[in-house]
This record gives C-alpha cells, structure tokens and sequence, in this order.
C-alpha cells in the first residue's frame, strides 16, 4: 500500500533549480534512507512533504487521514517546561505508554520530570523521538537524527528503528547508520530525485553498474555515428554512392545522443604538510578540567606524541568536548599543567565553529585570513577547490552558503593553518557523504597528532590508531581497537574496568592454539591418508565454486543487457536483482579464496609429513 506519491514535482529557489518532474512513492513499512550532496534539497524536500513548504508545479497524493510525524534538526521547545509535561500535551499517546518507550531508549523517571533545558543533546533527542512516536504517525520524517549524539545514543536510536513496524524517511550522512537502518534509497540530487531499491552498499554498486553501461552504449553509439559521418565525407559527392550517403545520414539522425549523469563529486582533500615539531607533542599533567568551581575530569595524566591519531570516546556529557577546549585553550585549567611540545601550535575545530564565520567574507578571502603564512596561494585555491569551492564559487560571501557550505569554509580554515596538532570536535556534522570521506582519507594520512571526538563509526573507526575514553570523570587508553571497543560497549562489557576483554588478536590465537595441542602424537601413515582425502574434496569443492560463480556472471551480463532497455519498476526490480547477484559474486569469490587457501595449507602439511 502507498502511503504517499509524488509525481512530476518542481522546485526552486531564485535560479536555482532543486528538483524537476520528479517522481516517487513510499509505501506502508518502508525504511528509507534520503541522501545527497548539500544544498540538494533534501530539507526541502520533507518541508514539502510535511506541508510547511510547497512544490512549483506537481501533485502529492497521500494516502486517507495519513498522520507524518517530522523530527527536524531544530526544532522550537519550551526549555522551561519538564519533558513530562512537553509531552503531556504534544502527545496522542497516554504518559504511561510513552515513558514505557522511553525506558527502551534508555531514560528513567528522572528525566521525565526534568526540565527540558536540564537534558544533555542525547536526551532531548530521544524526549524528541517520544514525541514524534506519540503523535501516531503512519509516516516519519527524520532529519539528521545522529548529528550531536554520542556512539551510545546513536546505537540506542539505531536499535528502535530497526524494530520500527511503521515508515520512515531518514536524512543522514552516517554510512553505517544508513547501512543498519534503512532498506532502500532516495537520492536528491542533479535536479533529480531517485529511488533505488536496496540499502546504501547497493545503492552505490547500482550507480556505478549504471553509469558504467551507459558509458559503453554511448561509446557504441558514438562509434556508430563517426563511422556514418567519416562514410560520407568519404563517398557523398560520388554519384554511384550518394543513395546509400543520403540513407546513411538519415540513420544519423535516428542515433539519439545518450545524457551520462555525473556521479557525486568525489573530493579529494590534500591538507597542506604540518610544522615540525619534537616526538612529544602535548603533556597533561595531574590535571583537573571544568567550568569554574565545577570539576568535569580529574586527576588527568595525558601524554600525546607526533603523528597519533586519537580517538576521544565517552557518554554525552563525559566530557570529551570539555577535554577539547581545555587543550585548545578555550578552557583555563582548575588545577595541574599543560605543556606544548618544541614548536606544537593547535588548531581547534569545535562543533559551532562555523556559526563564527565572518558572513561579509567570500569564502577565498575566509580562507586567506585563517591561512598560516607559508600557505601559498595556489595550496589555498587547491584546498578550496577540494572542499568543493572552485571557479566563480570561491568568490561568494559566507552570508549566502548553506549549513553544510560554511561548516566546509570552517574546515578548510583549520587545515590550512599547518598545524601539527588538529583538534576536532564532531567535524563530520553536516557534511555530505563525499566531504566526510574525502576528509577521512586526508587524515588518515596526515603526518601530524589528530585528537578526534565524532559519531560517525565509520570515520572515527579509520582513523584513529588510539582509543582514548573518558568515564565517570577519568581518562584512559583502551586497549584494542575502536571496532573492539564498539563491540564491547554494544555487549555491554565496559561497566567495569577490569572486565575489558582481550583484544580480537589474543582470542583468536588463543583459539588456535587449542585446537591443535602441541602434546598430540601423529599417526603419520594416518594422516597422510586422511590429508589427500581432504585435499580431494578441497580441490571438487573448488571446482564447482568455480562452476556456480561462472554461472552467476553470466546471469549478471544477462540482466545488465535487460537493464538497458528497462524504464520505471522493471528497472528497479532489475537492479535490485542486479545488487543481489553482486553481492551473491563476491560471496563466492570470498569463499573460493578461503577454500584455496585451506587448500594450500593442508598441500603444505602433507608435505611436511612426507618429508618427514
């Protein structure tokens, strides 16, 4: 059942057009994740669709009484106000009902009578959720629900959408949350909005499959056309052959130019080379850090040197943005002693940092300010035109960029300043897609010490080589990797210290050396028999993984020449078949290598034995 349609829907804003003669339906149930590049009109679009806003031209049809709930990225409460009582009157859903929800997503009575104000961002977005579940909608609109949330929250929110019988469009720029809560994609971009069947992996594998059979039919065609165009400059003029010029240029005619769609912009961010420094870069000694009389983290010892990348992770309100402004400076120190490393200069990334923008500067001119000297010019037009600023683009004064526009300014700002220590609290906020990877591939090679605090697992994941973590007013090093550490808390493991589990590595070890207990006494003439057994059914099993993948390629070359001539749902139901068999390919392909593999390792024993 369609819950709600959009057909041939406009819209613009001054001279710029967002979308055109666009077409789409969500139906009862659907997870649907709504991505594109900044400034696409992907608000726009769920202010059109939740009737604050209206569409140029087109028709939306909703289905009988549909209810659309809509969570915004701010959104006016009164702060005085208690959640209990917010809810109270914004809600259809009795009290009881909704504080039962609240306990799922982790709150307890104590937030409930709280003022608004008194709640931590985390908080208030889960009273928000309540909220929006109260009012019973067939429909959610979710805006960037992940942005100032800490990893638990995230995993909170993720976990209730997962379950969530009803539907719901969510915009975000968190891969992995797309990745585990949504089942399809809507992409606002170029004019277009788009539909693809399939979670965000498959909607990225089908935009390339397509573009990339595009490319080959309108290589084809162009071939076809110069051939035709080069035979009758040839033979045109001669009487025996103008019939068949003539007949030929009439097929010129018919061979229609086919539009290949640009892929978003792939950035690529080169950060200029950091100052020189000596081999410790930042010492935090015996410190305590807070606000006035107000100590958040005490007796902090933090030693940080060239070239780390940290990883600061913790609950809402631990204190790792307090950590941050006390490094940068921001924060004076209640107690202990701060010391910076031969030539150490920090530059520091907060999370509002562009709301403090000059909005009378172009966006070149913001960025020549915050340049270090040394910076030339041409890293300062190379910088910019990375962040996606490029030609008359860099001219435009700061006052007129989007959200997602000035925080890029913000950044380019930061990096250009050379800094062998970067800051950065929650960078990756209204970022698109392309910028958030561009920036992790950049700092994952930065040659200079990264202390990171972000939601995005993905990005933090790549990135940091440390995991620095701050509980119940201390900090600490973990002692795995960010994925162990996401594990563990998903497990519920970090509640007590001295329970952290061993890294993956140890376990794994740990496994194989039971499994094969060095005390074991070998009948060779046994297990040479038993060896070319395996060996046997290895090498069958090999074969007909060979037999099944070959298969499946020739059913996806299949399907790829049926695509080509598919419009409207047999295209979508195309390429979702096109993303399974994919996916299905590298499935087999993975466990064909893994069979190899086994396979030259039992070849390896036998030999062995023999030898022995």
């Amino acid at each position: 059942m369609t819950l709600l349609q959009v057909q041939k829907g406009s819209k613009s804003f001054a001279t710029k057009n967002l979308f055109q003669d666009c077409t789409f339906s969500i139906n009862v149930g659907e997870h649907v994740g709504v991505i594109g590049p900044n400034g696409a009109g992907k608000t726009t679009l769920f202010k059109i669709l939740v009737g604050l806003d209206s569409l140029d031209s087109g028709e939306i049809t909703r289905a009988t009484k549909l209810r659309i709930g809509y969570l915004e990225q701010e959104s006016d409460w009164d702060n005085s106000k208690s959640a209990e009582e917010h809810l109270s009157v914004h809600s259809l859903k009795p009290l009881w009902e909704l504080k039962r929800l609240g306990h799922d997503l982790g709150l307890d009575d104590s937030h409930f009578s709280k003022p608004l104000v008194k709640l931590s961002g985390g908080y208030r977005m889960r009273m928000k959720l309540l909220e929006l579940i109260g009012q019973e909608p067939d429909l959610m609109l979710l805006d960037e629900p992940t942005n100032f949330l800490d990893l638990e929250s995230i995993l909170v929110l993720e976990n209730f959408l997962q379950g969530y019988e009803g539907a719901f469009l969510l915009i975000s720029h968190d891969r992995e949350f797309l990745r585990r809560t949504t089942h399809a994609t809507l992409e606002v971009e170029g004019g277009d909005i788009t539909k693809f069947p399939g979670h965000i992996d498959d909607y990225f594998e089908q935009k390339s499959q397509i573009r990339q059979i595009l490319a080959a039919q309108a290589a084809n065609r162009a071939t076809k056309r110069q051939q035709i165009l080069d035979f009758v400059a040839r033979f045109g003029a001669k009487a025996t052959k103008a019939r068949q010029a003539q007949s030929r240029l009439k097929r010129l005619d018919k061979i229609q130019n086919i539009e290949i769609k640009d892929l978003p912009v792939r950035a690529t961010i080169r950060i200029p080379k950091p100052s020189h420094t000596g081999k410790e870069v930042l010492h935090l000694h015996n410190a305590n850090l807070g606000y006035l009389n107000t100590p958040v983290l005490t007796n902090v010892d933090l030693r940080l040197n060239r070239g780390a990348h940290v990883g600061v992770v913790g609950y809402n309100g631990a204190g790792k943005s307090t950590l941050l402004k006390t490094l940068a400076g921001y924060l004076p120190l209640q107690s202990g002693e701060l010391r910076l490393g031969y030539q150490v200069e920090i530059a520091y990334y907060s999370q509002h940092i562009a709301e403090q923008l000059d909005l009378n500067e172009t966006v070149l001119e913001a960025m020549q300010t915050a340049a270090k000297k040394d910076v030339t010019a041409q890293e300062i037009l190379n910088l910019s035109g990375s962040l996606l600023f490029s030609g008359d683009d860099v001219h435009k004064p700061i006052r007129v960029l989007s959200g997602g526009e000035k925080s890029r300014v913000a950044l380019g700002q930061i990096l250009l300043q050379r800094s062998p220590l970067l800051l950065l609290d929650e960078p990756t906020n209204h970022l698109d897609f392309e910028t958030v990877e561009a920036l992790t591939e950049a700092l994952r090679e930065y040659e200079g010490t990264v202390v990171v605090v972000s939601h995005d697992r993905s990005f933090i994941g790549r990135i940091a080589n440390r995991i620095l973590r701050i509980n119940a007013g201390k900090i600490e090093y973990y002692p795995g990797t960010y994925d162990e550490y996401l594990w563990s808390l998903q497990k519920g493991m970090l509640s007590q210290d001295k329970n952290l589990p061993e890294p993956v590595d140890k376990k794994r070890a740990l496994e194989f050396n039971e499994k094969i207990p060095s005390s074991t006494k070998f009948n060779f003439k046994e297990v040479s028999k038993r060896l070319q057994a395996q060996i046997k059914e290895q090498r069958r099993n090999i074969q007909k993984s060979e037999q099944t993948l070959s298969q499946l390629c020739l059913r996806r070359d299949q399907i790829t020449q049926e695509l080509l001539a598919a419009s409207g749902v047999k295209a979508g139901e195309l390429s979702k078949q096109l993303g399974q068999l994919g996916q299905d390919i590298e499935s087999t392909e993975n466990k064909m290598l893994d069979m190899m593999e086994e396979l030259e390792k039992l070849e390896q024993e036998l030999n062995q034995h023999r030898q022995s």
